[in-house]
Parts: C-alpha cells; structure tokens; sequence
C-alpha cells in the first residue's frame, strides 16, 4: 500500500493531529527501516559509506493518503561520511535525497503538476504550492540526470519566451527531430547561449547539423562561433509575423487619416466627450482580423471586408497583397521559393510603401538563413508550439518564485521525463 521497497516495517499507529489546518483528522505513522543492503549509503551518490553518527533522531516523511486517511514513515536518520560529498544524510530507498516526502508522493505530484491547475493539486494532494515547486524541481532534476537528453543532437531550434513580467525571459531548445524541449535558463542574452554550448560540450556541438532562430544578433552570434558547422535557417515564422505587423503599422496609418478627415462621431456622455470612429475609419478599425488572416480561413464578412478594402483603400490592399506574397514564399522550397523570394524583395524595394521598404532591407539583411531555410525546410513552427504550451504552463504554475520550478515543469510536460503514475 505504502509503495516501499526494500524496507521493513517495524510497526503502525496511529493519532489524531492537534494543531494547524488538519486537526482533528486521522494520521496512520509507519514505523520503518531500509533492508541492510541498502543501509549506510551515500544520500547523493548511493555509495555504501561508513557511519558518521546518529544525525538529528528520527525523521517523518509525508506518504500517499491510504483513502482518506493521511499517511506517513517515520525512521531514523544516520548520517554517512562520503569522501566525494561529505558528511551527509544516509539515502532511505522510500524517498529522494533531501526529501519530506516519498517516491510515489513526489511522482504522483509532478504527474498532477503537468496535467492541472495548482488549486486541484494543493486540495488533492494536501500541501501547498510551494511545496509543489520544490517537488517538481527534485523530480525534474533525477529524471533529467538520468537521461542523456543532449545525446545525438543534430537539428535543433533556439527562441526565447517570456516568463515574468518585467522583461523576464527563458531561453529554449527545441530537437526538430524528437519535437522535444531539451534545455531551458532564465535569461535572454549571449551569455544564455553560451551557457548552453557550454553544456553541450565541444564534442555534441561539433554533430550539429541545423539551428533554427530568428534573426536576434545575441542568437546568431554565439551560434555562429560556437557551432560554425551548422546552418543557421532564419525562422519563417518571425519573418511572416513582421510581415503582418508592417501591415498593422499601413491599416492604422490609413485608419488615422480617414480620422483627420472627419470620419469621427461626437458623443456627449456626462462632462465628457467621446470620439469614436464613424464610416471609413469605423471600418478600417474593424478589418485587422480579415488582413491578418489567411485567405483560406477568412470568413464570409471578412472576405467582403477585404473586397471593399481592395476598392476603396489600395494603398493598403496592396501592403496585404505583399504580406500574402512572403507568406506564400515560406510555402515553396529551393530554387522556387528563392525565386520567389527576389521578385518579392524586387516588389517590396518599389512599392513605395515605407513599412514594407524598410522589412525589405531587413529580409536582405538575412538573406543567407532564410535561403538556407528555404533549402531544407526548417522552421521555428515547432519552437513557437512549444512556446505556446510554455505559457499555457505559466499560468498553470502561477505563483512560483523561482525559475527553476517553472522550467522543471516545463521539462515534465514537454521533455518527456513525467513520471508514470504511482502502481501504473
């Protein structure tokens, strides 16, 4: 029931707590002791080591409520002398090294964390959120520890996510080939990146093949120095998403001068005066969905939208019709989508729209990258996915301090090392 091995268990009782938020509730204790082989062992290392002393006494450790009833193992607590780690805690085979909790307790609580929302888990499990946060980053950190996650590594994505307000970032890696997230660290600078080739050794580095990013200088730098072998493909993602924020950039500047023209209602409400937009202006102001969507998914009114816009706004028609151009680039490969690429940098260099004249220069700018994308069909559409679960799982992990919890849970849910269920 207890889900221990190699222990033997000396006796039970049970009493009722007396203080804090579960008085009064049943508490069955179980009095253990590892096996004798797996005694007087190194907690870090699992050495067998010799006794040091006796430690503080006897320790509790928190197990899986037996129904409804909680449960907990209560043991002593020697220490060991390690000449590698010290004068540490000997290891007990029901629990994690510098852990108040069991094996199957933690395991069940890093499965919960990966799947629902903090307030399910702290009502489940009894314990509070930051008691989760220091769970996940244990579990996380074994599992991580026991896999060669950066073995074999040959086409991977690097993106940074937001995390915090307050400009607070993680840098990601993504393996194009296992879709799974690989390394995580708060930051956003070259150091970040740096810090992550630093992991990767020179050796792994040298069998990287392909390296996906956006265009950031504090990206392609140190990618550059570090990995000089592999080729850097320019995220079409990025390149079509500054696309449509040039277009955003043309529709409210078409939208301000309907404005100036007098396209405005006056409304008296109170003491004060409201302006909302009337005619062109009220349209425009309502057409950002039909211009930044794709024409296959426009809807009915968007796509009449986009026919009044083409008849009675050109100049902006013509900003989507060059947003639609790159897109369509980004769906061809080799020497078409290279082709395509220089008649739409031709077209954008003459098409005296400054926005779209200014994201031309740019493109040429990483004009390299984003032919070698073209060239072998990379993208950052996996990165952006695991982005988007990223923030799913911030607001899941609402409430962590510290960078590391959020990062270990990212890696249980996306890196593969969750833990199955307790007895699955």
């Amino acid at each position: 029931m207890l889900g221990c091995e190699n222990t033997v268990i000396e006796a039970v009782d049970w009493h009722q707590e007396d203080t804090g938020a579960d008085a009064g509730q049943l508490m069955v204790t179980v009095h253990v002791r590892p096996r004798k082989r797996q005694a007087s062992r190194c907690g870090i290392c699992g050495r067998r080591r010799p006794g040091y002393d006796a430690g503080a006494g006897r320790r509790r450790w928190r197990a899986l409520d037996l129904g409804t009833v909680r449960a907990g193992l209560q043991a002593a607590a020697p220490r060991v002398a390690c000449p590698e780690h010290g004068v540490v805690v000997a290891a007990v085979p029901w629990a994690r090294h510098d852990a108040a909790h069991t094996r199957f307790f933690d395991d069940q609580v890093a499965w919960l964390a990966a799947a629902c929302s903090k307030t399910t888990i702290t009502a489940l499990m009894r314990i509070s959120w930051r008691t989760v946060g220091h769970i996940i980053a244990r579990v996380s950190g074994e599992a991580e520890a026991a896999t060669g996650r950066l073995a074999g590594l040959r086409r991977i994505g690097i993106d940074e996510i937001s995390c915090k307000k307050g400009h607070k970032y993680l840098v990601i890696v993504v393996d194009h080939d296992t879709g799974l997230l690989i390394w995580a660290m708060p930051g956003r600078e070259t150091s970040t990146v740096h810090a992550f080739f630093d992991q990767l050794g020179e050796e792994r580095t040298r069998l990287l093949t392909h390296i996906s990013a956006d265009g950031a200088d504090w990206i392609s730098g140190p990618t550059a120095a570090r990995a000089p072998q592999a080729v850097l493909c320019a995220g079409p993602f990025h390149v079509v998403s500054r696309a449509t924020g040039a277009l955003d950039e043309v529709r409210r500047e078409v939208w301000r001068t309907a404005r100036q023209a007098g396209a405005i209602t006056v409304v008296r409400h109170g003491s004060r005066t409201i302006r909302s937009s009337s005619g062109d202006a009220k349209s425009l102001a309502r057409a950002r969905y039909a211009l930044w969507k794709n024409p296959g998914n426009l809807t009915g009114r968007q796509e009449a939208k986009l026919a009044w816009i083409e008849k009675t706004h050109p100049y902006l028609y013509r900003a989507y019709l060059l947003k639609e151009g790159l897109r369509v680039v980004f769906q061809l490969n080799g020497e078409e989508g290279k082709e395509a690429l220089t008649r739409w940098l031709s077209r954008a260099a003459r098409c005296r729209i400054p926005e779209f004249v200014e994201l031309g220069q740019k493109i040429r700018k990483h004009l390299p990258n984003i032919h070698a994308t073209l060239d072998h069909g990379l993208s950052n559409g996996l990165i952006e996915s695991v982005n988007t679960k990223i923030r799913v799982i911030t607001r899941m992990a609402f409430g962590f301090h510290n960078p590391a919890a959020l990062i270990g849970l990212a890696m249980l849910a996306l890196g593969g090392l969750r833990p199955a269920l307790p007895g699955r």
